[in-house]
């Protein structure tokens, strides 16, 4: 079983991050929120692919299931109050 506290480690080690949120206490389904630079001009798709990617051979194994929402710092600027951050 893993933590979210140990997800977020992973991705913010794994890529430049403005914000990472993790949350999930069942230790192996988990919801997030990544904001990144790089980000930038990719397709949402791209952007997922790219956090799964810091967690390499973890997805699909020891973390079954990882819902994200993936923004860049501007958009993260525009939707973050109604988020509640």
């Amino acid at each position: 079983m893993f933590a979210a506290t140990e997800i977020k480690r992973l991705i913010s080690e794994g890529m430049p991050c403005e914000f990472v949120e993790i949350q999930g206490d069942d230790g192996v389904h988990f919801s997030g929120i990544v904001v990144s630079n790089e980000f930038e001009g990719k397709l949402k798709i791209r952007q997922h692919q790219a956090v799964y990617a810091t967690l390499g051979a973890l997805m699909g194994n020891e973390i079954h299931a990882l819902q994200l929402q993936t923004y860049t710092p501007a958009k993260w600027a525009e939707v973050r109050k109604d988020l509640g951050f």
